[in-house]
């Protein structure tokens, strides 16, 4: 499983399209094949920091994401929106183990 945390900070008059934007991402990438988890999380102290928490089931699956059309539309879409931008780092997962599902 290879995981990738999403980081972005979005201009204050953009939050609420922000978030219509990753709602529509989400909802399509949830249908992809491979895909174990795509949250849109918003700072709970600071309401323009986003983090996308997307699980896939290995990296040509991860890749493949980045390949869609709706991914591409909301890069599109929200490019503009971003302060600085987005930083993506992935993760192994350690725990919990395939073992223990």
């Amino acid at each position: 499983m290879i995981v990738t945390c999403v980081y972005v900070e979005v201009k204050q008059e953009f939050i609420q399209d922000f978030i219509k934007e990753c709602c529509i991402n989400h909802q399509h990438s949830m249908n992809e094949a491979g895909n174990l988890r795509f949250d849109v999380l918003q700072d709970a102290s600071d309401p323009t920091k986003f983090m996308l928490y997307e699980a896939y089931q290995n990296e040509e699956f991860s890749s493949a994401h980045k390949q869609t059309v709706h991914y591409l539309n909301w890069r599109k879409n929200v490019e503009h929106m971003m302060v600085k931008p987005r930083i993506g780092v992935k993760h192994q997962i350690i725990c919990p183990t395939e073992i223990e599902k």
